[in-house]
């Protein structure tokens, strides 16, 4: 019985071992982003502990860093590119990124403006709390 499995050469993708350690990286590649990490996450952690920049400016620049590392993790560790899968991993990741902006963007648009439109007295003079003034 085991030679008639045999027989028909079905490997059942056993045989392409080469094949996925190139599609899957090598040591070097999995060392360069290790290190890229470590740098994109000390750098951020230096300018908050040391105050470098003003609070407002160290907000993006975190973010950027922040943005930055993303992409190194999806090339270095998750190995996505334009070549991989066809090229339908970039397409999926594309598409995620466009509906993550436009969700988070009309989130905090409408959070915004909410805030604005509901509450406009809040913080001007200290006085009102909840409408109180008009109780007087």
């Amino acid at each position: 019985m085991s030679d008639h499995h045999h027989a028909h050469g079905h490997d059942h993708g056993h045989g392409h071992h080469d094949d996925e350690l190139h599609a899957h990286g090598s040591f070097k590649d999995y060392t360069i982003g290790f290190i890229l990490s470590v740098i994109l996450t000390a750098i951020p952690f230096w300018l908050v502990m040391t105050h470098q920049l003003a609070p407002g400016t160290t907000k993006f620049v975190i973010l950027g860093f922040a943005a930055v590392q993303v992409v190194v993790h999806m090339v270095y560790f998750l190995h996505m590119n334009s070549k991989s899968e066809g090229g339908w991993n970039m397409m999926a990741l594309i598409l995620t990124a466009i509906l993550l902006f436009i969700v988070l963007t009309g989130s905090i648009w409408v959070m915004y403006h909410m805030n604005a439109n509901m509450m406009p007295n809040m913080g001007n003079d200290g006085s009102s709390v909840h409408g109180m003034h008009d109780m007087q």
